[in-house]
């Protein structure tokens, strides 16, 4: 299939920082709130379980305060991931670099690929959980209001990535 859109190159680390540090002071003065994203995909199970098991996720201590003022959908961390979507892929088609693809998948195998993708998901997406935040928002957000918890949880990230990296790389 041949691309009827020249591809655009991407934006310089320098300016992709400063516009990412813009939207992240915007955020906070005009929602009150830091990026985020891993509370969206625990209200998303919220409303699941509100739906599935309605006695059981108002009776669970977790997701119990979530469910209490009706959708658990309708928080602003939801409507920001639906907008960060959205704007990714706009901005990826109009930068020509739409497409669908699976990366890794010739060195490793497919299924191993999408295998490891997913466990290497759910467990960050846990570690997020338990850590009570994402990279981006503990990290970006909880580093730019100078949190330790910030700091402590970006070195851990990384030194984490590191050792998974040995791990499935080999020493």
């Amino acid at each position: 299939m041949i691309n009827a859109k020249p591809i655009k190159p991407f934006w310089t680390p320098w300016l992709a920082g400063t516009a990412l540090g813009l939207v992240l002071l915007l955020t906070f003065v005009l929602t009150g709130h830091g990026l985020g994203a891993t509370g969206a995909s625990t209200r998303l199970a919220a409303w699941f379980g509100l739906t599935l098991a309605p006695v059981a996720t108002q009776a669970n201590a977790y997701l119990g305060p979530m469910v209490e003022a009706g959708s658990p959908l309708s928080s602003w961390i939801t409507w920001q991931v639906i907008g960060v979507a959205l704007g990714a892929l706009l901005a990826a088609w109009m930068a020509g670099r739409f497409r669908v693809q699976l990366d890794g998948a010739c060195s490793v195998g497919r299924k191993r690929r999408l295998v490891t993708a997913f466990v290497g998901g759910s467990l960050a997406g846990f570690g997020a959980r338990v850590s009570a935040g994402c990279t981006s928002g503990l990290g970006l957000s909880g580093a730019a209001t100078l949190g330790l918890a910030a700091f402590v949880f970006l070195g851990l990230f990384f030194l984490t990535g590191l050792v998974a990296h040995r791990l499935v790389k080999g020493l």
